[in-house]
C-alpha cells in the first residue's frame, strides 16, 4: 500500500526544540502527525518500506522518464527516513527486529509498505 505522505528524515533534536521552532523539526513533527493521522502500520518483522522521493520540478521530462523507479542516492539518508517513520508509529520501536528500506525516484512523494518473508 502506498501512503501519499512526503517522506521526511528525522532531524537531530536538542532540548531547546521543545520551544524553539526550527524548520526541520517542524517539518518532522508535521510528518509524524500525518503518519499517525493516516494510521500507517508497520509489523515487527517482515516490513519493506519503499520511500518514493519526488523528482525536482526543474528536471526535464526526458530525465524524469529516465530516473523514475531508479535508486535515490542523495540526501536524506535511508536510515534517517526509516528512523522517522518508526519513531512516528511506535512509542518504543525496540520490538521491530526485521525491516528493509529502499529509496527510489518517483513522480510524487509517498511511502509504500510491503510485507516480505521473514527468516527466523
Amino acid at each position: 500500500m502506498i501512503h501519499k505522505i512526503l517522506p521526511v528524515a528525522k532531524p537531530r533534536q536538542t532540548r531547546s526544540d521543545k520551544w524553539k521552532q526550527r524548520p526541520a523539526v517542524m517539518r518532522y513533527r508535521a510528518f509524524a502527525d500525518e503518519v499517525r493521522l493516516k494510521r500507517v502500520q508497520l509489523p515487527e518483522a517482515g516490513a519493506w518500506i519503499i520511500f518514493h522521493m519526488p523528482m525536482p520540478s526543474s528536471w526535464s521530462q526526458t530525465k524524469r522518464a529516465l530516473m523514475k523507479g531508479k535508486a535515490h542516492q542523495q540526501k536524506p539518508d535511508v536510515d534517517n527516513l526509516t528512523k522517522s517513520i518508526l519513531d512516528s508509529i511506535h512509542a518504543d520501536d525496540s520490538g521491530v527486529w526485521d525491516i528493509r528500506a529502499t529509496k527510489i525516484w518517483s513522480d510524487e512523494g509517498g511511502i509504500e509498505i510491503r510485507e516480505i518473508e521473514v527468516y527466523s
